[in-house]
Formats: structure tokens, C-alpha cells, sequence
């Protein structure tokens, strides 16, 4: 029985170790480090003389913020990412170690979170068979652009939606005195409707339907929830998994 008893607490210690290791600034840097490089060089490779015709939108601005700001290098957003991620890490105290299965762990969430995104606008798909057709964007890249570009939406529409501004906006909330729970609640409604609108933006942007913006609204609730519960590496995991999965293998986006 005593045997029994420490082999059930060692399992939950592991269980428990693991919940709070995949949240850890650095063990996310490393889990999305591969993203980025694949990202940051398919976009250089491929883009030729306009990389910026592949950048994903939020990548866009972003740079486009920093180059108004007078900073107009090419590495210089990817590696205010790495700082950030570096800088949270040392102000939380956290040990600098990091498990291989922990890791592996944290891939195998994300794929289960895509799924289960998939699963979620399969059941918004048969609701919306009962109106009008919705309207699904078509995309013409190659394959290899594609996951590229669904890549780096993982990784900087992650980091603009919810590692800056999800946050910002709970401080705002914050300081209009509302209590924490509201605060959360109000930021993550809040920014999944900025980062669906977001998609509609620009000369680039999506046509306006009622089936893509609901279920994108849908999808940044999902990902907020996500980020609060589960960290920000498996929420990039997760977003970018469930872009390759539905923009290279279905050919269509939402």
C-alpha cells in the first residue's frame, strides 16, 4: 500500500511539474524557436526582392510600427521576442533547465488543441449549412509559401493578440477597478473580436463574411483561453498547427 501511495504522489508531482514547466518563459522560447526560424528564413528565401509580400499581417505591422520608430532591422523583432521571452524568464526566478519531455509534451498538446479547434468550426460549419453558403477564402501560394506564412501567423499573431495585447488590455480593465475574473473575462472577449477584425483589414485583407468572422472570433476565445490556461508556446503550437493542418491539407482558410 505504502509502495502504492508514493508511486501515485511521484505521478502527480510529474503531472504537476510538467503543468507548470510548459508555462515557463524559456521552455516556450525554445519550443517556438524552431517556428521562427523556419518562418523568418522561408520568408528571406523565398520572397526574393519583396520578403514582405509573404509576412503574415500582424508580422507586418509590427515591423511597420518599429520602422516608424526608426528601426528598420530585419532581425530586430524576432529578437525583441527572444528578450521578452528571456527578460520574463529571469524576472519570475525560474530555473534554467529544461526536459526534453516536457517538450515533447507540450507538442503533443498542441495538436491536440488544433484538433479540437477542427472539431469547433466542423460543428460552426453545419450550423451555418442551415443559412446562406459561407464564403471560404481560397488560397493560390505554393504549399511550401503557404506553411510559411501559416508559421509565422502562429508565432506573431500570437505574439500581438495575446502575449501583448490580451495583457495590455487586462491592465486597462484593471485600471478602471474592475475585479481580476472581469478584467480576464473583458480582455479576452475584447481582443478575439480585434483579432478577428484584424483579418479584414487592409488592401490584403479577407472579404467580410459572417461564417469567417464569427469563427474567428471563436478561434481567438479559444487561443485566449488557451494562453491564460496553458501557456504561450503551446498556444503558438497550436495556432500554427491548426493553420497547416486547415491551410495546406483543406486548401482553405477561415
Amino acid at each position: 500500500m505504502t509502495q502504492k501511495n508514493n508511486s501515485q504522489g511521484e505521478l502527480a508531482l510529474t503531472e504537476s511539474s510538467y503543468w507548470r514547466e510548459a508555462r515557463q518563459p524559456l521552455v516556450c522560447l525554445v519550443f517556438l524557436a524552431p517556428l521562427l526560424l523556419i518562418y523568418e528564413w522561408g520568408v528571406l528565401s523565398m520572397g526574393g526582392n519583396q520578403p514582405e509580400l509573404l509576412r503574415n499581417g500582424a508580422d507586418y505591422w509590427m515591423r511597420s510600427w518599429l520602422s516608424q520608430l526608426g528601426f528598420t532591422q530585419t532581425f530586430l523583432l524576432p529578437a525583441l521576442i527572444v528578450i521578452t521571452l528571456l527578460l520574463w524568464h529571469i524576472f519570475c526566478k525560474h530555473p534554467w533547465k529544461i526536459s526534453g519531455e516536457t517538450l515533447v509534451g507540450m507538442f503533443a498538446e498542441s495538436l491536440l488543441f488544433a484538433f479540437c479547434l477542427i472539431v469547433v468550426g466542423q460543428v460552426q460549419d453545419l450550423v451555418f449549412q442551415q443559412l446562406p453558403q459561407p464564403t471560404l477564402m481560397f488560397i493560390e501560394r505554393e504549399s511550401a509559401s503557404r506553411v510559411v506564412s501559416f508559421v509565422g501567423a502562429g508565432v506573431y499573431e500570437e505574439v500581438m493578440f495575446r502575449l501583448l495585447l490580451l495583457p495590455l488590455c487586462y491592465l486597462l480593465f484593471r485600471g478602471m477597478l474592475l475585479e481580476v475574473r472581469s478584467s480576464a473575462i473583458l480582455a479576452i472577449i475584447s481582443t478575439s473580436l480585434i483579432f478577428s477584425l484584424a483579418h479584414y483589414v487592409g488592401a490584403s485583407g479577407d472579404q467580410f463574411s459572417v461564417f469567417s468572422f464569427t469563427f474567428r472570433t471563436v478561434a481567438g476565445l479559444f487561443f485566449a483561453g488557451l494562453f491564460f490556461l496553458r501557456g504561450f508556446g503551446i498556444t503558438v503550437g497550436a495556432h500554427a498547427t491548426y493553420d497547416i493542418i486547415v491551410g495546406v491539407m483543406l486548401e482553405t482558410t477561415v
